[in-house]
């Protein structure tokens, strides 16, 4: 009965705080009749800092609401606000923003040059689902108030310059919270545990706060979150045994390395995990896929390299096999052609060479930002060349940077016959694959497709290049791409209401991050193309 009582006083206290520490945001949100008002008055001086920034200028009283950058609206009774089509009458409406009824649903501003803080009425809109300020330059503390949404499901603040100690409201948002992405920020002191006992939070299926400061024993609380199944605590300063109940969750993804963990790994099954996973922590650490903890294994290092190497390649060989024969099979009946590959022209450095004027650009999730005029101003450096198009790195004029495939006159189908493939390819999201941001077609048929860019290398450069600081792929590195690449292509092949072949898997397709993280690019674009050309493709992806 004590207990109950006492346990009884400690949700009213904490329901209490709760209710004390709101109540400043709740004020503001007074102050403000309008999500349109509050942007305007707090959210973009905070989030700009003291340098004007050229994307947050579109939030502007004299633009048109649809023109304002990275934003998505919709209205009370549930019905967005469409802004897709520059020909609708809401994209030169001036007068939507007195609307109250308006709401922000999506806050997208990835790569924009951000230099402020995080401001803490951001909790305060009511129907506000995803916000993405990934990739900037955002420094201070993330706000508590955050934590006080009560619609928030997605957010992604990777790669800022987020301090200091996270605030445990954050897991007030667990009966909505899907995916938290905090990777690479400079957060310290230890994880902080929900103020209810027993939170769940079964919705969330993303965490990653990898490469941070965070410090202390495993977050065993985490282990009761039974929807994760990607968790990524990777260069944090993290020590102590990690936890038996870690197995119970259906994990796909895990990523412990570079820590300070020690004592026994507990048992993930047969393989789930290789060695990458653990490694980079107190040389203590033992158990599979690490040493044995007896000291003596079993095997000798030359059996266990055998053991990698042949699972690698059994991976790589089965998956060849699959998109051989799905390419087969598209082609059967089909001749095979040997036309020699057509001769590029000389490296552009400027603006994208052949395009030109006023055009349609599709936009697609995570692409939002974007404008035609961004595209179509965007200065462009050649990074490769096909016989099917070119591809650039363009930088835009608020600074990104994104790249684009200018597909080559007369090698793509017409732009009726186009669409339904590209509005298909924009959907596919894949931690393994590059997602298509964007599509241009310009009146005089060119067409550029939009993707992010990544700065890192190729598996063609990992593999033929060995310059200084390039780093050597060991076998286990080479398995984790392989696994990576396996995925991409298992995902594109039966992970789809329609599924599909990549059509052209080559090392130079397979760009790797600095953790040695494979993504696939380039996939699908055979779709688009006339069948002289997509047999091209299928060819040179073969040799």
């Amino acid at each position: 009965m004590a207990v109950s009582k006492l346990y009884s006083l400690y949700i009213f206290y904490t329901l209490i705080s709760i209710t004390i520490s709101a109540s400043p945001t709740q004020s503001l949100l007074l102050s403000a009749s309008t999500d349109v008002e509050l942007l305007l008055g707090k959210i973009k001086a905070s989030l700009q800092g003291n340098t004007e920034n050229l994307l947050l200028s579109s939030w502007n009283s004299s633009v048109p609401l649809c023109q304002w950058r990275g934003l998505k609206w919709v209205f009370s009774n549930g019905s967005p606000l469409s802004c897709i089509d520059i020909s609708a009458p809401q994209w030169t409406n001036l007068s939507l923003y007195k609307e109250p009824s308006l709401h922000l649903l999506s806050l997208q501003l990835p790569s924009a040059n951000l230099t402020g803080s995080l401001p803490r009425e951001l909790g305060g809109f009511s129907m506000l689902q995803s916000l993405y300020l990934n990739i900037n330059s955002l420094s201070g503390t993330i706000p508590l108030e955050l934590g006080y949404s009560s619609s928030l499901s997605d957010i992604d603040l990777s790669d800022n310059g987020f301090s200091g100690a996270l605030a445990p409201s954050v897991w007030n948002l667990c009966d909505r919270l899907v995916s938290l992405r905090l990777h690479g920020n400079s957060l310290t002191g230890s994880l902080p545990e929900p103020a209810l006992p027993n939170t769940t939070c079964n919705n969330l299926q993303f965490l990653d706060l990898g490469s941070n400061k965070f410090s202390g024993s495993f977050p065993e609380f985490v282990t009761r979150f039974q929807g994760i199944n990607e968790l990524d605590l990777s260069g944090n300063m993290f020590s102590g045994p990690i936890p038996e109940t870690l197995t119970g969750l259906k994990l796909e993804k895990l990523n412990l390395s570079h820590n300070n963990f020690s004592g026994v790994l507990p048992v993930f099954g047969a393989s789930k995990f290789g060695v990458e996973v653990f490694e980079g922590n107190d040389p203590s650490l033992c158990g599979l896929p690490l040493r044995s903890c007896s000291g003596s294994s079993g095997l000798s290092p030359g059996a266990i390299a055998g053991i990698v190497i042949g699972l690698m390649t059994g991976v790589v060989v089965l998956a060849s096999l699959l998109i051989g024969y799905m390419q087969n099979k598209r082609r059967k009946g089909m001749e095979d052609s040997d036309d020699d590959m057509e001769e590029c022209g000389d490296e552009e450095v400027g603006g994208v060479g052949g395009v030109g004027g006023e055009g349609k650009l599709i936009l697609f999730q995570g692409g939002e930002h974007l404008t035609l005029e961004d595209v179509l101003n965007a200065t462009g450096q050649v990074m490769e060349k096909t016989s099917y198009g070119t591809v650039y790195k363009a930088k835009l004029a608020d600074g990104g940077t994104i790249a684009l495939r200018l597909m080559r006159e007369g090698s793509c189908k017409d732009g009726s016959s186009c669409l339904p493939v590209i509005k298909q390819l924009g959907k596919i999201r894949h931690d393994s694959l590059i997602p298509l941001r964007a599509f241009y077609q310009g009146k005089r048929g060119e067409k550029l497709l939009i993707y992010d860019y990544l700065p890192n290398r190729t598996l063609h450069d990992l593999l033929h290049e060995s310059k200084a600081g390039k780093p050597m792929l060991n076998w286990a590195r080479r398995h984790k791409i392989a696994l990576a690449i396996a995925r991409g292509l298992a995902y594109l092949h039966t992970g789809l209401e329609t599924p599909i072949t990549h059509g052209n898997v080559r090392s130079k397709n397979v760009l790797v991050d600095e953790f040695f993280v494979a993504r696939l690019t380039e996939f699908g674009l055979d779709k688009l193309m006339i069948p002289t050309v997509a047999d091209e493709i299928v060819a040179l992806a073969k040799n």
